[in-house]
């Protein structure tokens, strides 16, 4: 059986925007392992039930085992495919989920606030209803009152500070050659490059350098994946 992974897409299915899919997309790339990809909206909830939940990215891998949740497939990745580690184990796999932590707690709220807008543009429009209702639902506001670019940028320069803290003496998170570090937090950044023209990191910043060599890991695959046009 083929591998293959459920990942989200926009109106146009090329568009392959989450940041959670792009974790396990970069994780297979590290491992040397291919996997057919099948385009999953919003509200195809149906095509995902036998994964006994409702999000994205859901892995079945060639035995027919189904692991869910961008973390615990890279963790799962490590068990079954050891060689070529991503997390590690042990103490290693909990500095990751630090990481994990801090990419959702931190970088996640900063880039949505400056690119909501762009997600709702770009999905599909048999999504709509249900990306506003549960987005508006957690956020506690419209969309429209909650996307502000000015103050995105200012909590993602803060949320930054500690990137660039690690950058000083090696290229990626994790050393002179990437890691799953490198992928739970670059996974995103694919959202805004993605749905949105407008670069988000300035020429210069060491976060930028960090970016530009993550996209062209794996002969350029984030680099050339589709993106909304300007």
């Amino acid at each position: 059986m083929t591998r293959t992974m459920f990942d989200l897409c926009g109106a146009d299915q090329r568009l392959r925007f989450s940041p959670f899919c792009w974790r396990v997309r970069l994780a297979l790339a590290h491992k040397g392992l291919e996997a057919e990809t099948r385009a999953w909206h919003f509200t195809d909830k149906q095509a995902i039930a036998f994964s006994g939940q409702q999000k994205v990215p859901v892995l079945v891998d060639e035995d027919d085992e189904v692991i869910v949740d961008s973390f615990d497939i890279m963790a799962w990745l490590d068990d079954k495919y050891p060689v070529v580690s991503l997390l590690g184990e042990g103490e290693a796999q909990r500095r990751a989920r630090f990481i994990k932590h801090w990419a959702e707690g931190a970088l996640a709220p900063a880039i949505m606030k400056i690119a909501i807008l762009d997600v709702f543009a770009a999905i599909d429009p048999k999504d709509r209803d249900y990306f506003r209702e549960s987005r508006e639902q957690r956020l506690g506001s419209r969309l429209e009152d909650f996307q502000d670019a000015q103050e995105g940028a200012r909590l993602l320069d803060a949320a930054l500070k500690p990137l660039r803290a690690q950058l000083e003496d090696a290229p990626f998170i994790d050393g002179e050659r990437p890691g799953g570090a490198d992928y739970l937090a670059f996974g995103m950044f694919m959202l805004p490059r993605v749905v949105r023209p407008q670069p988000l990191l300035e020429e210069g910043d060491a976060a930028h350098g960090w970016h530009e060599r993550m996209l062209d890991l794996f002969d350029g695959m984030a680099r050339n994946a589709p993106r909304v046009s300007g």
